[in-house]
C-alpha cells in the first residue's frame, strides 16, 4: 500500500518534458538538418518547375502575355507533333521490348553453364555514356556495307540467297555494234542471223568489280541453226587494246542477260557464261538482241537504317542494346528470391517450362518488372542524346522528339522560350501519371 503523504501535502506535478521524434531527435534539431537539403530541392527543383510553368503563359520575348497560345501551338506545329507522336512510340515500344529482353536473359541464363559471363556482357553497354553509344550506331547504320556492321550483315544475306548485282554503269563504245534501246536498255545495231557470231562489247565496268570467277573471254564457235556469241569487257587493263576484239587478257561478262526481240516480243534468252560466251536457238535468227536493264541494276546495298521511315526504330534499337542489361540484372535479382519449391512442385504436377515461366516465374516477378517498366518509361520520356547524334541531318527531323525540340526551342537559333516551356511542362505532366503509379506501388509493397 502507498503510505500517506506527511501533512496532507498533495504530491508535485510531473516535469513536463520536450516531445522528441521516434528516433529521439527534437523536431527543431530535425529541421536545421532538412533544412539545407530543402533550400536546395526548391532552389533546384520547384522554383525551375514554378517559373517554366510561369514562363509558358508568356509569348517569345517574355514580356507579354500569351495566354494559352503556346499550348495550342504544341498541338498545331507539325515539328512538334512529330515529336509527340515520336514520344509516344518510344514510351510503349523501348520499356516494353527492354523488360521483355531482360526477363528472356534473367531467365536463360540461369540455365547457362556461362551465365555470368554473359550477364557481363549484356551489361557492359550500360558503362558507356549515351554519346558513345551514339557514334558507335551512327557507324553501325552507316550505308555503306563496307563501313556499316548493319549493312554488311544485311547485304551478305541479301546476296546469298539471291543473284549478285550486274554490271552497273556499264555502257557501250559508239564504235561497238551497240546502241542504247530506251529504258536503260542496249541492243545490237543491226539483225543478227544464225550460224554467224556476234561480238557484244562493253566498257565501264571497273575491272576489280568484275566476278572473281570470271574467265578470259573467246570467241564463240559458229554453229548453224544457232546464233552464238561473246559479250565482254572491251578492256585491256594497262592499254593496248583494240575495239570491237577479244585481246587475251579482256574478261567475259559471266552472267550477263541476252534477250532475242522480234516485233518486241521476246523469242529466246540466254545467259553468257564464264567466258562471255553464250548461244541461242534458231528463234533467234534475224532478231536483234537487247541487254535488259536488268544486267545495269545497281547492287544492293542494303537497308536505308537512317532513312525517315525507320530513323526512330533504328535509335530505339541502339537503346535496347544499352538498356535491355539493365533490366536484365533487376529482373536477375528478383528472379533469385523466388521460391524454387514452387516451380519444383510445378514440375512434379506435369507442367512444362512454358507453364511455370508464364503461370508461376512471370506472376512472382510482377513487382520487379513493374519497377523495370516504369524506370525505363520515365528514362524514355527524356531521351535526348542518341536522338541528337544518331539521325543524319536529313533525318532529324522524323526523329524529333520532346526532349530535342525543348533543346531546340529553347537554345536554338529562333529560340523561343514561351514554347520551350510549355514543351517542359508538357513533359512534366507526362511524367507525372508514372511517378503517381511508382508511388502507389511502393506504398503498397510498405504495407505487406
Amino acid at each position: 500500500m502507498t503510505s500517506p503523504v506527511k501533512g496532507g501535502a498533495a504530491p508535485a506535478p510531473p516535469v513536463p518534458r520536450t516531445r522528441k521524434s521516434v528516433t529521439g531527435t527534437r523536431k527543431t534539431v530535425a529541421v536545421g538538418f532538412l533544412l539545407p537539403a530543402l533550400v536546395l530541392l526548391g532552389a533546384l527543383v520547384v522554383y525551375p518547375i514554378g517559373f517554366s510553368v510561369y514562363r509558358s503563359f508568356f509569348d517569345k520575348s517574355g514580356t507579354s502575355f500569351a495566354g494559352l497560345d503556346n499550348y495550342v501551338e504544341l498541338f498545331t506545329d507539325d515539328t512538334i507533333l512529330t515529336a509527340v507522336k515520336n514520344n509516344a512510340i518510344w514510351v510503349v515500344v523501348a520499356p516494353t521490348v527492354a523488360t521483355a529482353l531482360g526477363l528472356i536473359f534473367a531467365v536463360l541464363t540461369e540455365r547457362v553453364r556461362w551465365g555470368t559471363a554473359f550477364k557481363l556482357i549484356v551489361f557492359m553497354p550500360m558503362a558507356i555514356s549515351m554519346l558513345a553509344a551514339g557514334i558507335i550506331f551512327r557507324l553501325v547504320y552507316e550505308q555503306d556495307p563496307s563501313r556499316g556492321v548493319a549493312n554488311a550483315v544485311v547485304v551478305g544475306v541479301h546476296d546469298t540467297f539471291s543473284d549478285a548485282a550486274g554490271y552497273p554503269k556499264a555502257h557501250p563504245l559508239p564504235v561497238h555494234p551497240l546502241k542504247a534501246g530506251g529504258g536503260g536498255t542496249f541492243v545490237t545495231k543491226e539483225p543478227v542471223r544464225a550460224g554467224t557470231e556476234v561480238l557484244l562489247p562493253l566498257v565501264g565496268v571497273p575491272p576489280a568489280k568484275m566476278p572473281s570467277d570470271a574467265l578470259p573471254a573467246k570467241g564463240a564457235t559458229a554453229e548453224d541453226g544457232k546464233v552464238t556469241g561473246t559479250a565482254w569487257l572491251d578492256f585491256t587493263p594497262g592499254g593496248g587494246g583494240k575495239p570491237n576484239v577479244i585481246d587475251p587478257e579482256e574478261l567475259g561478262l559471266k552472267g550477263l542477260k541476252v534477250e532475242a526481240v522480234k516485233d518486241g516480243k521476246v523469242v529466246a534468252t540466254a545467259t553468257a557464261g564464264a567466258d562471255g560466251t553464250f548461244s541461242l536457238p534458231a528463234a533467234a535468227d534475224g532478231a536483234q538482241l537487247r541487254l535488259p536493264e536488268s544486267n545495269f541494276k545497281e547492287p544492293y546495298n542494303g537497308v536505308e537504317w537512317l532513312g525517315p521511315s525507320l530513323v526512330t526504330p533504328a535509335i530505339i534499337g541502339s537503346y535496347l542494346w544499352m538498356w535491355a542489361g539493365f533490366a536484365m540484372v533487376l529482373i536477375a535479382a528478383g528472379l533469385a528470391s523466388v521460391p524454387r519449391e514452387l516451380m519444383e512442385a510445378a514440375r512434379v504436377d506435369g507442367a512444362t517450362e512454358w507453364q511455370v515461366f508464364r503461370r508461376i516465374t512471370v506472376p512472382l516477378l510482377a513487382p520487379v518488372l513493374a519497377v523495370v517498366m516504369v524506370t525505363l518509361m520515365i528514362n524514355v520520356l527524356k531521351i535526348f542524346d542518341l536522338v541528337l547524334i544518331i539521325p543524319p541531318g536529313s533525318s532529324q527531323a522524323d526523329a524529333n522528339v520532346l526532349a530535342l525540340q525543348l533543346y531546340r526551342s529553347s537554345f536554338g537559333t529562333d529560340a523561343d522560350l514561351g514554347v520551350g516551356s510549355a514543351i517542359a511542362v508538357l513533359l512534366l505532366l507526362l511524367v507525372l501519371p508514372v511517378m503517381l503509379f511508382n508511388i502507389r506501388r511502393m506504398r503498397k509493397e510498405t504495407r505487406r
